[in-house]
């Protein structure tokens, strides 16, 4: 019991440190979407952790690759490779908030890159993405600069 009120409160409170944040961008770790490598997604099918030897500073926010080749491809393109949302989940959006997200839990529809609070979360926003997909762009629009 008291270990399930511990998880819950924890859940809480990276809920709302990430819902407090005004920055379009989610930043964990002192970089957008974890450290991980945007690029790397699309280019490796795979969640890849970048490096602070390859770092773009775009949109506000600090962007880690894993290698030349995927920064110099984000540089030339962020919008192409940055995910949807500033990297919020996607669930999030489309209900109306925004919430952390984890590097694993992520999909590519469209040539666009989503990710989700965790793979349970995933699986929900799965069910009729195209449909939650077009309400959360709509809600995107007021919650990006919102804490």
């Amino acid at each position: 019991m008291k270990k399930t009120l511990l998880s819950t409160g924890l859940i809480m409170l990276i809920v709302l440190n990430a819902a407090a944040q005004k920055s379009p961008v989610f930043i964990s770790e002192g970089s957008a979407i974890h450290g991980y490598d945007a690029v790397a997604y699309f280019k490796e099918s795979k969640a890849v952790r970048g490096t602070s030897e390859f770092v773009y500073e775009w949109n506000g926010s600090k962007w880690n690759f894993s290698n030349q080749q995927n920064l110099d491809s984000f540089k030339a393109n962020p919008g192409k490779y940055a995910p949807q949302y500033g990297g919020y989940c996607a669930y999030g959006v489309f209900e109306g908030h925004k919430a952390p997200t984890d590097p694993d839990a992520w999909t590519i529809v469209d040539a666009k890159l989503y990710f989700n609070y965790n793979l349970k979360v995933r699986e929900l926003w799965r069910n009729k993405k195209e449909e939650k997909i077009k309400a959360a762009d709509k809600n995107w629009l007021e919650l990006k600069d919102k804490e």
